[in-house]
């Protein structure tokens, strides 16, 4: 009995076997970069701009070329913060970084049309993803993206976000940023873009490698028109308080066909409500860059987005017969 007691002991403090021991510092470690890494990466931007992207890097190993100037808030214009709420992400200053209405209105309309993916992603989750992932729609990279989301929302604010934002998105083929945008297409400063080019910029988030703002076509123009309704509103109901204040050019009215809903509850209940359009699930193919496209190839939507979250459904919300 002594024995068999003697062996039963000497194999539980037996060492665990090699492979499995490596499988727990594997784990181990995973866990720490991931729970470490990311939030000191975080840290650093919420004080430095991002000297590259990973999307620049794709895009520039592809022969797009890289325009990047980075300006602080206060030296953008206020018409562009307004439209890209107004066209991307209207609760912007409501949710903390995550659309729950927007998700579960596209997840609806993913079930309705299966060979059609539609993005309810935020600008939080847009500029955590164009900060620090790489594109694409796999389980892996959206659950990545959605850990630096909470990230930026409790290390950043949501100025900080729009700063970041407005300063690396994609708005062209290798143009990035408010500034870079504005002198390609309208030869001034960020600072002075008007609330007409302000909604042009904010058309074309959606495909920038295909559509552009400085000669766009029917339906850029119909999509510009609605941003610039709804910037109307936002302006007018101050759905931007949360990006505190802005500076520059003063963001002169627009002139639309459709006048937006009266108030700020109003636009809010109605972009609950309509359906925002969708997008094939395969990746682009931009064959010709957006400045050698003219307004008639324009016209047609993309036969797929550019890996860009589709915008929140409302008034500024594509129309497209299939995007």
């Amino acid at each position: 009995m002594a024995a068999k007691a003697s062996r039963q002991i000497g194999r539980r403090l037996a060492p665990a076997p090699p492979r499995r021991n490596l499988l727990v510092r594997l784990l181990v470690g995973l866990l720490i970069f991931v729970l470490v890494v990311p939030p000191l990466w975080v840290a650093v931007y919420r004080f430095a701009p991002p000297p590259i992207t990973p999307l620049m890097i794709i895009r520039l190993a592809g022969g797009r070329g890289l325009d990047y100037r980075w300006r602080p808030l206060r030296e953008i214009s206020p018409a562009l913060v307004q439209a890209a709420v107004a066209g991307e992400d209207a609760r912007y200053c409501q949710h903390q970084g995550f659309d729950f209405a927007a998700m579960r209105a596209a997840m609806r309309a993913n079930e309705r049309r299966p060979g059609k993916v539609r993005g309810g992603s935020t600008i939080s989750q847009q500029t955590a993803k164009n900060a620090f992932l790489w594109p694409g729609r796999t389980i892996v990279r959206k659950g990545v993206e959605a850990w630096f989301t909470v990230l930026i929302e409790k290390l950043w604010g949501k100025r900080r976000i729009m700063e970041v934002y407005l300063n690396i998105v994609e708005m062209g083929p290798g143009i990035y940023g408010a500034e870079a945008a504005a002198q390609h297409y309208f030869h001034v400063d960020a600072s002075q873009l008007s609330a007409l080019q302000a909604s042009r910029l904010a058309a074309i988030f959606p495909n920038p490698l295909k559509w552009q703002a400085a000669d766009p076509g029917r339906y850029v123009q119909r999509r510009s028109r609605r941003i610039g309704g709804a910037m109307n509103v936002i302006r007018a109901d101050g759905l931007i308080a949360c990006v505190g204040k802005l500076s520059g050019a003063p963001a002169g009215p627009l002139i639309v066909n459709a006048a937006p809903p009266p108030s700020a509850r109003a636009f809010v209940q109605q972009q609950a409500k309509e359906e925002e359009p969708v997008t094939p699930a395969t990746e682009p193919q931009a064959t010709a860059p957006a400045s050698d496209l003219g307004p008639a190839a324009q016209d047609a939507p993309p036969a797929a987005a550019s890996d860009a979250p589709a915008a929140a459904p409302g008034p500024a919300a594509q129309e497209p017969p299939a995007d």
